[in-house]
């Protein structure tokens, strides 16, 4: 079994378990979301150029500050820029994509590839304009929030060359 099949099989069946029945009635339950009952979205036309969809979003109960999603861009889809206020780790599942942090380089990932984006920082990312690319994105709440949207990327920032290693 590839590492992409088995981090979705891991997601789906531990972590996107919001409003699913318990396994087993008790002081620690826990809870299962069957993958034919994630429900899928677009990803807003306000925060994404191009198709994105998001499944599974979720947001889990105090104490935990956890929020995440499976989020899918069709080639040549992408974020808007934003930050997120505890940062963002982005588990790449299938596809290759492209990434950015303001005023730094854009870097090409692919599937396997784990991303961390540091809190309160701008950035965005996307597919490549031939390939899609799916990831599962998890980052914390702070103060109610766990993402801040900004501008849209505009043509000449995606297309702009890769940095160099």
């Amino acid at each position: 079994m590839d590492l992409a099949i088995k981090l979705v099989a891991l997601a789906s069946a531990a972590t996107f378990a919001i409003g699913a029945a318990p396994v087993d009635k008790g002081a620690h339950d826990m809870n299962i979301t069957r993958k034919e009952d994630l429900v899928t979205v677009e990803g807003p036309e306000a925060y994404f150029t191009g198709k994105a969809t998001i499944t599974g979003q979720f947001t889990r109960d105090e104490p935990s500050r956890l929020t995440g999603a499976i989020v899918h861009f069709e080639p040549g889809a992408r974020t808007a820029w934003h930050a997120h206020p505890m940062g963002q780790t982005l588990i790449v599942t299938q596809g290759v994509g492209w990434t950015q942090i303001e005023g730094g380089g854009k870097y090409e990932f692919h599937e396997g590839d784990i991303l961390w984006c540091p809190a309160d920082t701008k950035h965005w990312h996307g597919a490549t304009p031939h390939e899609g690319m799916t990831h599962i994105a998890l980052q914390e709440m702070r103060e109610g929030t766990n993402v801040t949207w900004m501008e849209k990327v505009t043509d000449a920032e995606y297309l702009a060359p890769l940095a160099k290693d």
